[in-house]
């Protein structure tokens, strides 16, 4: 125990020589920046900010759990299958029942569980592809069931951990209006399913309804487009920043549908996918065909993370393959 401590101490404090950066957005200008497009843009980053300052930002995310059939018991304690952060709950909390899809929560008698500010001794869950997840709240810790191909877990949420707390600011690159575009939109005549990895190994399916045609320096692009909403299309992308200035896997895009086919297809607003935030996420990557083989010096960069992040990351991979 004492060897573990000190591992985790040097840990901490190799994260903390890192140094985390200042408050606030990064941005730099040039005199010649349309101030409209710059406010504009800096409305939107304020947004993303505002987004890793809530209560539901992806940095509360600490744990993900698959669910085995039978009984799943949780809490701090080291007998249960499984097991939350210290202090963070009691010994023992309750159980998971898992039969045969789907899922029951039991209470330990005297523990407080709360789904909607209501306590229950037990309830049947429902789980995050119904649209409307039944959420578990115990002290700080709020809990649910998701289905990722065909398999069961719980994701945990902690309100009260160090990686939400000691947040301070996302990065960017300069806001610059070259990478604002005017795409072109191609649909196919019915929507395309195309088959995902995941960043955990896992098989994700998605809907395309087609692709967009752009130009940056007079190169010609394509991007496989996700569905997102009737006036908005969402991309999974990769390019030759990815793992220089970017997040290594991904980044994620919405742009807006126009008038006559076209996109507003602005990578200043290009973002990081949540395995960027937390190593409990599963994260779709992107399409070979949606790998563009150039620089797109626009939007979020990568997000610093301290050594227990990878460590955390790499375990979790382990742990899905394993189970």
């Amino acid at each position: 125990m004492k060897n573990k401590l000190q591992l985790l101490l040097a840990l901490l404090l190799f994260s903390l020589l890192l140094g985390w950066i200042k408050p606030g957005i990064a941005t730099t200008f040039s005199k010649n920046d349309n101030k409209s497009f710059i406010k504009e843009e800096m409305k939107w980053r304020e947004k993303r900010d505002k987004q890793m300052r809530s209560l539901e930002s992806w940095l509360t995310i600490t744990g993900l759990y698959w669910l085995k059939e039978g009984e799943n018991s949780f809490g701090t304690g080291p007998a249960n299958k499984i097991i939350f952060p210290q202090d963070s709950a009691p010994l023992l909390a309750g159980k998971f029942i898992f039969n045969k899809g789907i899922i029951t929560v039991v209470a330990q008698t005297g523990v407080n569980l709360k789904v909607q500010d209501v306590v229950i001794t037990h309830k049947i869950l429902k789980t995050d592809d119904s649209g409307n997840p039944d959420i578990i709240a115990l002290n700080d810790l709020r809990m649910w069931v998701i289905k990722r191909s065909g398999k069961y877990a719980i994701r945990l949420r902690d309100l009260n951990t160090s990686a939400y707390k000691n947040y301070q600011k996302l990065d960017f690159f300069p806001p610059s209006e070259k990478y604002k575009i005017v795409a072109d939109f191609i649909p196919y005549s019915n929507p395309k399913k195309i088959t995902l990895d995941t960043e955990i190994g896992t098989k994700s399916q998605m809907s395309s309804p087609g692709y967009v045609k752009f130009k940056i320096n007079g190169q010609e692009f394509q991007l496989e487009a996700f569905s997102g909403d009737l006036k908005k299309l969402f991309f999974i992308f990769k390019d030759e920043t990815n793992g220089k200035d970017t997040y290594e896997a991904s980044r994620f895009m919405e742009s807006k549908l126009l008038d006559k086919g076209k996109v507003d297809l602005n990578f200043n607003r290009a973002y990081n996918p949540p395995c960027a935030f937390t190593p409990y996420a599963t994260c779709p990557l992107p399409p070979p065909q949606n790998y563009l083989k150039i620089r797109i010096e626009a939007g979020e960069k990568k997000y610093p993370h301290n050594l227990l992040f990878l460590c955390a990351f790499f375990l979790k991979k382990i742990d899905y393959r394993i189970n």
